[in-house]
This record gives C-alpha cells, structure tokens and sequence, in this order.
C-alpha cells in the first residue's frame, strides 16, 4: 500500500509522466466517416466518373461494334468495360427505358449521358451510338440491295441474324440474373408470363409492360409488413 501511494503522489507532482491522451483518427473533411457508410472501398466513390468525351467515345465503340444489334455491346461496354453502371442499375434504368417510345439502346445512351453531364452528357451519347451506325448503314444497304441475289451474301446474312438472335438469347440471361437473384418469387413468373405475353399471345408491348408492372406492384403491397 504504501508503494501504491508513493506512486500516486508522484505522478501528482509531475514526477511520473502522466498517460498520453488517445489519439483521435485524423480525418480529412471530405473523408466520410465509416458510420456513414461510405467509405474507400464504397462503391458509388471508386466508380469512374465519364465525361462527354468518354461518353461519345464508349457509345460509338458500342455502336461501331454491335453488328447484329447494338444493345448487347451497350450493356458489355456500360457494365464490363467501362463500368459505369452495376447489372441491377442497368436493368432498372432499361427498365424505365421500356415505357419510352423508340429504340431501347438510343432511349438507354440518353438516360445515361442525363445521369453523369446532363444534357450535354446525353447528347454527346446519343451522336455516339447513331453517328456511325447510321453512316455503315447507308452503305451496306446499298450493297446488299446490289448483290442481295448471290447466295453467299443471303447465306452470310442468314448467318449474322442466328448470330445475333444468339447474342440477345445470352444477353437476356444476364439481364435475369441480378433480377432473379434480388426476388426470384416475383422475377421468375413475371418473366415466364411476360414471355408467354409477347411471344405466344402477341400482346403490344405497352400492354406487357403495364400488365406486368400493375401486377408487381400488386404483389408489392400484398406482401408489405404489417
């Protein structure tokens, strides 16, 4: 005991160094905190941030490379290239797309250039994804409608619309795997009867879309928490 005091007299006077303070983590001011959620390894802050260079650029690489359909190397060149979108934005944003008269990848390169410059962004997207396409097209049209009759340009072109017909098939998968993954007990009927809507039943699309949205939407607040 009267070690113990020694010592706790001692660091009253100064004698024995009194214990450092804990040290705070220094933290920059745009550094969010880790309770916030959005740290380094955070997603939304690593995900490149295009401009409208990049834009033009990665939809006319898409557009230039998409014989056959150019909606298959714009989903590879958002998601696996350039990474601006995650597969479950993609099929949200596509999704939104849908409702929108016109073409579904023209609709989509607009709404991506909206989300990162505006309508600057937008439009750099949309003179990316038609400018070449249109420029091929009027070319090649103009060679098939002159050699249309020999057998290996039809045999070749029935080839290329297998090919592309493949493509899509292999792009649809991909599309309903984030979507089965987050809720397969509304993903797979809705899927099974949309295709079932458009394929057997030749429905218009409009009515699908809406048929299919009322009814999940349905299901939505069937199974709400109470």
């Amino acid at each position: 005991m009267g070690c113990f005091a020694t010592l706790a007299v001692k660091g009253v006077r100064g004698d024995i160094a009194p214990m450092p303070p804990r040290q705070r983590l220094a933290r920059t001011p745009n550094q969010p905190s880790p309770i916030e959620g959005k740290g380094v390894l955070n997603s939304e802050t690593a995900r490149p941030n295009p401009t409208e260079l990049d834009l033009f650029l990665g939809f006319l690489s898409a557009s230039v490379r998409g014989f056959g359909g150019v909606f298959v190397m714009g989903r590879r060149m958002l998601i696996e290239e350039r990474k601006w979108l995650t597969p479950d934005e993609f099929v949200e944003l596509l999704g939104v797309c849908q409702f929108l008269p016109g073409a579904n990848i023209v609709n989509l390169s607009v709404a991506v250039g909206q989300r990162f410059r505006g309508w600057k962004g937008s439009l750099a997207a949309l003179t990316g994804i038609l400018a070449a396409p249109a420029a091929i097209s009027v070319m090649l049209a103009a060679l098939y409608m002159r050699y249309a009759a020999v057998p290996q340009v039809s045999h070749a072109m029935g080839a290329v619309a297998a090919a592309a017909a493949g493509l899509v098939i292999g792009t649809a998968f991909k599309m309903a795997e984030p979507v089965f993954r987050k809720d397969w007990v509304l993903g797979v009927p809705v899927a099974l009867l949309t295709l079932a809507l458009a394929a057997f039943l030749r429905w218009p699309l409009p009515a699908v879309l809406l048929s299919m949205a009322s009814a999940g939407s349905a299901v939505a607040w069937a199974r709400r928490p109470r």
